[in-house]
């Protein structure tokens, strides 16, 4: 502290006092503030994030799953009655729901298979899906229960969101 401070500061002790005070309750309110905007926007960032992972986590595991069922096929010459054949039959999802499998070839016509929007049948050999974060799923993707699903089309040569397909 100089001598001019010093002056003052016997003068006038009170706005010596105010100085060194601390924070106001007005700065604290906008401090608080920021902090709840930058937790929201985190937040935000991370859950969109934590969606992004799931749904490649998804399609990586149908993908895996996919060349299993079909090294199945080549050995064997027949596509697998069910995922536990494989040894798959418990794996599940991101969000916790067992994959859905289901062999064309041993089912009689092609009411339970998964349909694109001109409703035509997205595989031919099998289907492999996930029911997506909310669980539901229905045959045609044009349903809005199918828009989260992650699925297997064309023969395998498309792995992803319904929604994109």
């Amino acid at each position: 502290m100089n001598s001019e401070e010093a002056a003052q500061t016997a003068l006038c002790p009170r706005r010596a006092a105010r100085r060194h005070r601390g924070f106001t309750l007005i700065e604290l309110v906008v401090a608080l503030g920021v902090v709840a905007v930058l937790a929201t926007l985190a937040l935000n960032a991370w859950s969109g994030w934590r969606a992004r992972v799931d749904v490649k986590r998804a399609v990586d595991d149908i993908t895996a799953i996919s060349t299993v069922v079909d090294q199945y096929f080549q050995d064997t010459q027949a596509y697998p009655a069910s995922l536990d054949a494989i040894g798959r039959g418990g794996l599940r999802d991101p969000w916790g729901n067992a994959y859905q499998y289901l062999n064309l070839a041993a089912t009689p016509g092609n009411g339970q298979a998964r349909k694109d929007h001109s409703l035509v049948p997205l595989n031919s050999d099998y289907d492999l899906y996930s029911a997506g974060k909310d669980g539901r799923s229905a045959p045609p993707l044009t349903s809005s229960l199918s828009r989260d699903d992650i699925v297997r089309a064309n023969n395998g040569r498309f792995v992803g969101p319904a929604s994109t397909y």
